[in-house]
């Protein structure tokens, strides 16, 4: 794997991650509240995202690319190992399955339940719910995107392509299932998702300090594969501790 397809391969399946929990609470509400002040939402928030990232993004380009790569190594780093964390947690047995029927049931029950407040012709909770979901989850999506392509050459367009694709993607299967994306694996996307993107915070931050990889980007898949054998083997381990009877575990 060429590291212009490891790079777009992770954003877009970070992406795509980010779109489908944002997708659940749009239509979560939209179906229970109507769409109109929902879609009026989205669209805020989408040009709040295009604005902020406007503003960043060109800024981050006159950052020394060493200094660069260490702060987005650090950063990818914080974010990786948190979505590595919860996966290996969810796949051991010590946290629930992200489930996005419950999620759903339980957005359009809230969405059923809430009072309705009418505010220049939209519902003032169709439009603060699904503005605040769709950009605080687009916010992890700009990151990704801003911060994988401020590192390499080109990858800022790179990285934009991948999370259009999933966008597209998951706007897609949603206009055709028109109910949350229940069957896609979100829960393995999730733990691929934190491999690679440690794997990418591990070999810029390296980089940025001054270290220098065998192979220069072909260390990455070296990178991955330890990591994805530390992360499994530490799922194995856990889930035999979670199985063992409580005076075992002692």
């Amino acid at each position: 794997m060429t590291p212009d397809v490891f790079l777009f391969a992770s954003a877009f399946l970070a992406s795509a991650v980010e779109m489908v929990e944002a997708l659940t609470i749009v239509l979560a509400v939209g179906v229970t509240r109507g769409c109109r002040s929902a879609l009026i939402g989205v669209g805020a928030a989408l040009v709040t995202l295009a604005a902020l990232v406007g503003l960043l993004g060109p800024s981050i380009s006159q950052v020394p690319i060493g200094t660069l790569r260490v702060v987005v190594g650090a950063l990818l780093l914080v974010f990786g190992l948190q979505w590595l964390r919860k996966a290996i947690l969810r796949a051991s047995g010590y946290k629930a399955l992200h489930d996005e029927d419950a999620a759903y049931a339980e957005e359009r029950e809230q969405a059923r339940r809430a009072g309705r407040e009418v505010r220049a012709g939209v519902d003032w909770y169709s439009f603060t719910v699904t503005f605040k979901g769709v950009f605080l989850e687009g916010l992890e999506v700009a990151f990704i995107v801003v911060t994988f392509g401020a590192a390499r050459r080109h990858g800022v367009a790179l990285a934009a392509a991948a999370a259009g694709a999933a966008l597209v993607l998951v706007l897609a299967a949603g206009a055709l299932v028109h109910a949350p994306l229940s069957r896609v694996p979100e829960n393995a996307l999730k733990f691929t998702v934190g491999l690679l993107l440690t794997t990418f915070g591990t070999f810029w931050a390296a980089e940025g300090a001054g270290a220098s990889w065998p192979g220069d980007d072909a260390a990455l898949p070296a990178i991955l594969a330890f990591l994805a054998l530390a992360s499994v083997s530490a799922v194995r381990a856990l889930r035999a501790r979670h199985a063992a009877p409580a005076g075992a575990r002692a």
